[in-house]
């Protein structure tokens, strides 16, 4: 018999948030700020979509473990996510590392969570749920808290299935026929597909559901020896063998009926993930009002385009934001962040521009990330000669020019 779940339980989970990574892979977007904190889809940042899905399913009680890099995180939480009320024991919590066990840093995801058991002391939640802050899907948690509770679970870990050739950037979950977790396979280089599809794997989403008490004794035992100190190379291998370890496989929701999730792990993933936007129809829908995504955004008038010769401007499969002004300029499948200038008769096609970005006249971007505060003079191109861009600009595996905050062009 299925137990009823305990919606007062909702205060017994504490959400310790892992925002403290280099994000190597996405420099040099990640050169002054971190990983959490990239833009993302014009007005937001990456680690607002894992936020909102807390807010959106009633957890209130949040840890963000930050680390490298962390002014532009850490003032974005302070100005956009000062919105719980103490009285009602809710709160966000920005946490640098302490050094209360060592002298050290956060050596790895699971040794953030151990040098910070003196939270899990202080708040005593009866589940701890740990999320990535770089991830960008729609969840209800409270569907994996119930999942949780109602099969006893020590660990539940939401999965998804993803192509073969993608796993290796992944945990590869194996299961048995009781959704029981056998083997966790930390970035294979040769991932195990599934028994039913050979073209895909079963990968871990990186969220990880605990029962305190079993999760501190785990995290102390693996702090006693000299290992990687993380959750998938060391702890969910572990408990496999002495706990009880579900899967939770990840179908979607109302919300996200296309089972989206995406790793921003890298500049092509990133680019590709804010085009997905554009779509007529995107699997991740912005416009949903039930499951808002929320943000800070800065006060800006409204955008303001001006098509003296309709010949030279046009605007297609586009999100613009406030603040933008377009003078006689074409831009196509393109994301224009706030208070973006664009001179008459230059073209953006296919390329995320981010604020306070001023593009001259004539200029021509295709398939290019501009990270803030760049200014790109008159006649310039970008994006149609990559060996040429590459003496200048970061280029990507897939062609995409990256444009760094504040970067002096010539």
């Amino acid at each position: 018999m299925i137990k009823p779940f305990d919606h007062t339980l909702y205060r017994k989970v504490l959400v310790m948030l892992l925002a403290g990574g280099k994000g190597e892979r996405l420099y040099p977007l990640t050169r002054d700020r971190a990983k959490p904190a990239v833009p993302f889809g014009g007005i937001y940042r990456i680690i607002d979509f894992t936020l909102s899905n807390c807010i959106n399913s009633g957890l209130r009680k949040i840890c963000v473990l930050t680390q490298y890099k962390s002014y532009s995180l850490d003032r974005h939480l302070r100005v956009g996510w000062n919105i719980f009320n103490t009285e009602l024991d809710e709160f966000i919590e920005n946490i640098p590392p302490q050094k209360r066990t060592n002298e050290m840093w956060y050596l790895g995801t699971a040794d953030a969570v151990y040098q910070n058991i003196y939270v899990l002391e202080s708040e005593r939640p009866e589940m701890v749920l740990v999320l990535a802050g770089d991830h960008i899907y729609k969840m209800d948690y409270a569907e994996l808290i119930n999942y949780h509770i109602t099969n006893e679970a020590d660990l539940t870990v939401p999965c998804i299935e993803v192509p073969l050739e993608d796993a290796t950037r992944f945990g590869v979950v194996a299961i048995d026929n009781d959704s029981r977790i056998i083997d966790f396979d930390e970035k294979p280089s040769n991932p195990k597909p599934l028994p039913t599809n050979q073209n895909v794997a079963l990968v871990s989403m990186g969220i990880y559901l605990f029962n305190t008490e079993v999760l501190v004794r785990r995290i102390i035992e693996n702090a006693k020896n000299d290992t990687n100190r993380d959750f998938g190379k060391n702890i969910i291998p572990t408990m496999i063998q002495k706990d009880r370890v579900l899967s939770f496989v990840f179908n979607g929701n109302e919300h996200n009926t296309s089972n989206y999730w995406r790793d921003i792990g890298t500049l092509d993933a990133y680019w590709e993930a804010n085009i997905d936007l554009v779509k007529k129809n995107p699997d991740f829908d912005l416009f949903d009002n039930r499951w808002p995504i929320r943000t800070y955004n800065k006060q800006y008038p409204p955008a303001k385009y001006i098509f003296e010769n309709e010949k030279n401007g046009m605007i297609k499969d586009a999100l613009i934001s406030n603040g933008c002004l377009i003078n006689d300029a074409s831009i196509v499948k393109s994301i224009i962040s706030p208070c973006v200038t664009i001179g008459a008769q230059s073209s953006v096609i296919g390329s995320i521009i981010m604020e306070g970005v001023r593009i001259g006249e004539n200029v021509k971007i295709k398939n290019a990330i501009i990270d803030k505060h760049v200014t790109i003079p008159d006649g310039m191109k970008m994006g149609y000669d990559l060996q040429d861009d590459g003496k200048q600009f970061t280029v990507t595996e897939k062609g995409i020019v990256v444009a760094h905050k504040e970067m002096h062009l010539i």
